[in-house]
């Protein structure tokens, strides 16, 4: 197994489509190539933000291919879940034989495991897929919650290297730190509004919604902050703290796929039964994105310092 450190950026891309609800690989690939040339660490293809539940696994397992294709030098971190042990088994197969560097693997959702179901369910997986994985809790999408002492437990396996933070509870969050300092373990923030609390409590990094249209802003923060810069990450985090709610104020990823439509990254369609962002929150978006492009350039460096 590669071992990777997770430091830094990670865009959770969207997934592109055409008029007809097909893939559009195309926009998809340009928008790896914008990702990178922007210095992000890595990207994350066909977790909830690229509108997974709506792929077929054929699709999903095309997607995980055309990023690999399309990345230079960066990771491809492959959201290879399912709220079946089996279905998670066979796309994380599926998504390493594609070529992904790395696994995201949301907690079962709907069917709401104990939490022994939760170290079954992610030790299954770690123990037949040689790459390392990331266990991402979000309660909010899946009705259960990965406690502290659990994520604890999963990163004592030599694959499970990496927990994506996106509970909103920032003392959980701080404990599974605590917890895990021992091992191998990297701790990433999954919620943009919470990166740098995140990192300042230990976390490393982060996977970013925001990141997919800001990604230099966005990378700036999180490597000031690991450098020790807190005062310049401070003032990015305010910077970019209205468009971090905004891209939250109707379903992710409505309102990332609208902004990256007012940028000129390809069309903001969505696959049923998501809807396109309301004409109020659309103005108020475009708004926020002119505010920013209007700032002056990052101050003090890049994202990749």
């Amino acid at each position: 197994m590669t071992s990777l450190d997770f430091r830094g950026v990670y865009p959770a891309m969207t997934t592109p489509f055409h008029e007809d609800g097909s893939i559009d690989f195309e926009q998809f690939q340009a928008d790896v190539r914008r990702l990178e040339e922007a210095g992000v660490d890595g990207i994350v293809p066909v977790g909830s933000t690229g509108e997974s539940a709506t792929l077929s696994h054929d699709e999903h397992v095309e997607v995980v291919e055309a990023a690999v294709e399309a990345v230079e030098d960066v990771p491809v971190i492959a959201g290879s879940g399912s709220n079946s042990t089996r279905e998670a088994l066979e796309l994380s197969r599926r998504s390493a034989d594609a070529g992904a560097d790395a696994l995201l693997l949301i907690s079962p959702y709907y069917n709401k495991p104990e939490q022994a179901g939760l170290v079954d369910h992610y030790r299954t997986i770690a123990d037949e897929i040689d790459l390392p994985q990331i266990v991402y809790n979000v309660p909010g999408r899946t009705g259960s919650n990965i406690l502290p002492e659990t994520a604890a437990t999963l990163a004592e396996h030599p694959n499970i290297t990496a927990y994506k933070a996106a509970s909103g509870d920032l003392g959980q969050i701080s404990e599974v730190v605590e917890r895990t300092r021992d091992e191998e373990f990297a701790v990433l923030s999954g919620d943009d509004a919470l990166t740098l609390p995140i990192l300042s409590v230990g976390g490393v990094g982060a996977i970013s919604v925001t990141a997919n249209v800001e990604p230099a802003r966005v990378g700036a923060m999180v490597h000031s902050a690991l450098q020790g810069d807190y005062e310049r990450a401070r003032d990015i985090h305010h910077d970019l703290a209205p468009l971090n709610r905004h891209l939250f104020s109707e379903t992710n990823p409505i309102p990332v796929k609208e902004a990256m439509e007012i940028r000129g990254y390809g069309p903001a369609r969505l696959r049923p039964p998501l809807t396109r962002l309301t004409e109020e929150n659309t103005e108020e978006l475009r708004r926020l994105l002119s505010d920013l492009e209007a700032e002056q350039a990052i101050p003090d460096g890049g994202a990749d310092e």
